[in-house]
């Protein structure tokens, strides 16, 4: 597999998004050895990056994460996240990036991944109640004591990036970023990139969409997170089955899928660039690795740019207010 860059931090172009293999979408925990086995592929085939985070479960997808990589620790470059759990009563889904909370987060994630150091140690959301400067100033302090590589944040706004930077190195921004989400654009890439700090782009098939096997809603389960995201929803979803079938349209006429044209695009936006792709098959895993053999001609990046709009935002309306515009 080609090779980009996250700052200083050498990945695979293509890395493992791992939230799916254990909640959120429709089959989630049903076959951990299936998805352990997905792990394993994946660094077999030159996959480094391997991300999760302590809200995914909450917990069990780290413990997962740490199991797939025991014995092969040396091959992954692991991300994990914090701030979406207070630690100090508040529990999951409550923001806290206090300088506590950083460090007892830090601490239970090590000892649930196996572990004794992060490679890539986001911040999940910014936390309003704590100044990005004494976040960062905590994870550096953690990096000081080599338990942390490299510091990320993720839907972080142009200020609180340039903020964060002042104070450490910021090696990447996580944000959501595919052909039908392309906010990074206008918001944050010329910071990212006058800073030299990379992008990793979670969901770039559109939590699925794009791969064109999604006609229907009803196919997912009552607690699957897309029931209530404005893109599967009524008219939304009507609509934006035409990127879709312009995705697909295109993926025919070069003999690829449509997942792999999705992610060939993204992957040609930059060198600084890494989507995330989440799966729990090692079947789809393989085809969207793929992908990295996939070059696009400027004509059919051009297609590709200017596909139909999607329609609503890519979050329900409590999630869209934790992402910094």
């Amino acid at each position: 597999m080609k090779h980009h860059h996250l700052g200083s931090l050498d990945v695979g172009r293509l890395g493992l998004g791992t939230m799916g293999m254990s909640t959120a979408y429709t089959g989630a925990g049903s076959d951990d050895a299936e998805s352990i086995r997905t792990i394993h592929r994946a660094l077999d085939l030159g996959v480094t990056l391997i991300d999760t985070a302590e809200i995914y479960g909450p917990y069990v997808n780290e413990e997962l994460v740490g199991r797939a990589i025991a014995g092969r620790r040396d091959e992954v470059v692991l991300a994990t996240k914090f701030g979406l759990v207070s630690h100090g009563g508040d529990g999951p889904w409550h923001l806290d990036s206090s300088p506590a909370n950083v460090r007892v987060a830090l601490e239970a994630s090590l000892r649930r991944l196996g572990t004794d150091h992060v490679d890539l140690y986001y911040q999940h959301r910014v936390d309003p109640a704590t100044p990005i400067e004494e976040t960062v100033g905590a994870l550096s302090e953690l990096v000081a004591e080599g338990k942390v590589r490299h510091i990320g944040l993720s839907e972080a706004g142009p200020d609180t990036i340039r903020r964060a930077h002042a104070v450490h190195p910021i090696a990447a921004l996580q944000s959501e970023y595919s052909l039908w989400t392309r906010d990074p654009e206008a918001r944050a890439l010329a910071v990212l990139r006058e800073l030299g700090i990379g992008l990793v782009a979670y969901s770039p098939l559109g939590r699925g969409f794009l791969t064109g096997a999604i006609r229907t809603i009803d196919d997912f389960a009552v607690d699957d997170s897309r029931k209530n995201n404005p893109r599967f929803m009524g008219e939304n979803f009507v609509h934006n089955l035409r990127a879709v079938d312009e995705v697909t349209s295109l993926a025919a006429e070069i003999g690829a899928t449509p997942a792999q044209v999705a992610l060939a695009w993204v992957l040609a936006q930059g060198d600084d660039v890494v989507p995330i792709p989440g799966t729990k098959r090692v079947a789809r895993l393989e085809e969207n690795l793929a992908a990295d053999d996939v070059d696009l001609t400027s004509e059919q990046l051009d297609r590709l740019t200017s596909v139909t709009p999607a329609a609503g935002d890519h979050h329900n309306a409590e999630q869209m207010l934790m992402i910094e515009r």
